[in-house]
């Protein structure tokens, strides 16, 4: 997180949201294992489904309770109103040990993963 913060306070450009409201999780149980960018879903990665943007890109998502994720968008949802991002278990774990649905921010972070990012899939 301090990376990232870093990065934001070096660069002259606003770094602003690009999506607010609620997140979700899903899991290889409640979906087909392969994603919408032809990856397999693995519970364990920090991956995302947003339903648009660059497969591959980076998304850091910060929660109200202020912990954060950077994961790692390969599959397209939710498709459920209401909601903006769908988070790998390991994602949501890193948010709130428990919670299924929580309020975040999604910033966009790029091609490249942040320094120390851990557990992100890896290029094929």
């Amino acid at each position: 997180m301090f990376e990232i913060m870093a990065l934001v306070l070096l660069s002259q450009q606003p770094f602003q949201p690009v999506a607010e409201g609620v997140a979700s999780f899903y899991t290889r149980r409640e979906s087909s294992s392969i994603t919408a960018s032809g990856e397999v879903l693995r519970d364990d990665y920090y991956s995302c489904a947003m339903r648009s943007g660059q497969f591959g890109d980076y998304f850091l998502v910060v929660a109200d309770n202020g912990r954060s994720v950077v994961c790692r968008l390969n599959d397209r949802g939710p498709y459920v109103k209401g909601r903006i991002i769908d988070l790998s278990k390991a994602a949501m774990r890193e948010l709130h040990a428990s919670k299924g649905l929580m309020h975040v921010k999604v910033y966009h972070l790029g091609k490249e993963p942040p320094p120390r990012a851990r557990h992100l899939p890896r290029r094929n």
